[in-house]
């Protein structure tokens, strides 16, 4: 099988590109950069631009199946930047697919495009979209994520994951995020922190897109589905939070500040940094202060019956790689 991995430079993709290389698969990835941990598993790189619809075509030509990775991800900047990459990029590649007659496309959505700033407890996938977005990540996932079920058909076979909070070794966008608040003195627990979270190691959401993409075929029962994937196991988010800190060497969040006086401060985070036109991102946005205050947890009873997925370690297992991880590094 030849498979193409949008976004294969980045953490996830190039865990499912792993993944596919590991079990014979023929893997190219579309990316902006080069990146030698690819190319050692003998991975032909296309390099370009996601939101280039030529470098999109030239990448697609000749495969079987598409994971959708790549993405701008973030709770800040330009909304028409999160537009090019996450729908613009989208529609140019169904639109691929479609000329080359790629059977099978699927691609990586979030839980957030379904959040509404409450408390979600269990949720399945018959959750509605919110009328009303706190940050342009979500708003064009949930564009893009429309865009690619009403892409299903005869023809071509689409299917879309939500991973909640993808974390593990390798980490390049959440942990460090995590890490350098810590270091700076600037993380705070909001409200009262006993508000559970899913997350999802790396390993096993890798896993959920490699038993997605064998199970979809046009007019197979996940074609033109929504799955949330996780590991099954929420944990209070500042659980979860601590315990990549304590993997790291540092120490737990044990200060915290009042909901409302957390999304107040984003806020004025948000309209002070628009207002003097500051470009990097806010220590705090409301849409950040309401993900860490509420309850999000997904029932993934529908991935497990139609998928096949099956988480292969626990919340802890997972924490101890990754100490061992941080571990290795550091000697």
């Amino acid at each position: 099988m030849k498979a193409l991995v949008t976004g294969g430079g980045g953490f996830l993709g190039g865990a499912i590109a792993r993944h596919l290389a590991a079990r014979g698969e023929e893997v190219r990835s579309l990316a902006r950069g080069d990146y030698p941990e690819l190319a050692a598993l003998r991975i032909r790189q296309c390099k370009g631009d996601i939101a280039d619809a030529e470098a999109v075509r030239a990448a697609v030509d000749g495969c079987d199946i598409v994971y959708h990775v790549a993405a701008k991800a973030g709770l800040w900047g330009p909304y028409a930047e999160y537009h090019r990459v996450n729908v613009v990029g989208t529609e140019n590649v169904i639109a691929a697919c479609r000329r080359y007659g790629v059977r099978r496309l699927v691609y990586t959505s979030s839980p957030s495009v379904i959040f509404n700033g409450q408390d979600m407890e269990g949720v399945d996938e018959a959750t509605p979209y919110p009328a009303h977005y706190d940050a342009a990540y979500p708003e064009t996932k949930a564009l893009a994520e429309k865009l690619i079920l009403a892409a299903n058909g005869p023809e071509l076979a689409t299917v879309t994951l939500r991973p909640h909070l993808i974390w593990g070794p390798g980490d390049n966008h959440l942990m460090p995020r995590i890490l350098a608040k810590a270091r700076s003195g600037r993380l705070r627990r909001i409200g009262r922190g006993d508000n559970k979270v899913d997350a999802t190691y790396i390993e096993d959401a890798a896993d959920a897109h490699l038993v997605a993409g064998d199970r979809l075929q046009p007019g197979s029962p996940i074609a033109g589905k929504a799955y949330f994937i996780s590991q099954g196991e929420p944990w209070p988010v500042w659980d979860v939070v601590n315990g990549i800190l304590a993997a790291a060497g540092l120490p737990s969040v044990t200060r915290s500040v009042p909901r409302s006086l957390a999304y107040a401060a984003g806020w004025a985070c948000e309209n002070g940094y628009r207002a003097l036109g500051i470009a990097s991102e806010p220590p705090l946005t409301r849409f950040l202060a309401r993900e860490l205050a509420t309850a999000h947890w997904f029932n993934i009873d529908a991935a497990r019956r139609d998928l096949g997925y099956a988480p292969q370690r626990t919340m802890a297992q997972g924490m101890e790689e990754l100490r061992a991880w941080f571990a290795r590094r550091l000697t």
